[in-house]
């Protein structure tokens, strides 16, 4: 129970620091963003602030105000350069965070969340490290099915895949993917896949360092415990 405590203390003032840094960028990039309104680079990275913000945000009022603020900012900047890949992909991440805020106008969130990471996509696939296909490739996972809304788990799949072929040493994507072929019962697909992320683990360490991806580490670290857990139990050692 004390190790439990302490755990649990460590997460928390992690989570704080996480927090602290986010509402710090934010207020920068809000500051950039007001100075010059019209410049396409302060509006994405303004939108990114809001939706790295709102990850952090304690309560769904706190959430949905910074996703709106992103995605008025991502608007106004499309209205003007319309092929903006960054602009149409953190308007699609802030349509998510308004998602998590609601119920019954989730679902027609979504289908926007899809036109705006495939236009993303079209114009730049490589954008956040293949950061379209990895997005559209929840979106199909976890959505419902037809006709209720877009679930589909080929295109789960697809996505997925081509997320990791497009940006093949970044963790993120990896992971999604092995979790998506535990999700659907392919054990063996999900351990190769492990063993591939457990090789290119300390390269990205080194490659993705610094404050900002510290929390991405805490988030990637607990998923690949999880994950080489769930596939242990599929594939335990052999005895001798």
């Amino acid at each position: 129970m004390v190790l439990l405590a302490a755990t649990l203390l460590a997460g928390e003032t992690q989570r704080r620091i996480y927090t602290a840094r986010a509402d710090a960028e934010f207020q920068r990039a809000q500051a950039r963003f007001r100075a010059a309104p019209d410049n396409p680079t302060n509006a994405w990275q303004f939108a990114r602030a809001a939706f790295e913000c709102a990850e952090f945000a304690d309560s769904d009022t706190r959430r949905a105000g910074l996703a709106a603020q992103g995605m008025a900012a991502c608007r106004q900047s499309l209205a003007r350069e319309p092929h903006s890949a960054a602009a149409h992909y953190y308007l699609a991440m802030n349509l998510g965070q308004q998602a998590r805020t609601e119920f019954l106008g989730a679902l027609k969130l979504v289908r926007e969340m899809e036109r705006e990471f495939k236009a993303a996509g079209e114009l730049d696939p490589h954008f956040d490290q293949a950061g379209p296909e990895r997005n559209l490739s929840l979106i199909y996972r976890d959505a419902p099915g037809w006709p209720a809304s877009i679930g589909s788990r080929p295109k789960a799949r697809a996505s997925s895949e081509q997320a990791v072929s497009l940006a093949p040493d970044y963790p993120g994507n990896s992971l999604n993917l092995i979790e998506c072929y535990l999700i659907w019962d392919e054990g063996a697909a999900a351990q190769r896949e492990l063993q591939r992320l457990d090789a290119l683990w300390p390269a990205a360490q080194t490659t993705l360092a610094g404050a900002r991806w510290e929390s991405f580490w805490d988030d990637w670290s607990t998923r690949r415990q999880t994950v080489r857990r769930k596939i242990s139990l599929l594939f335990p050692p052999r005895s001798p």
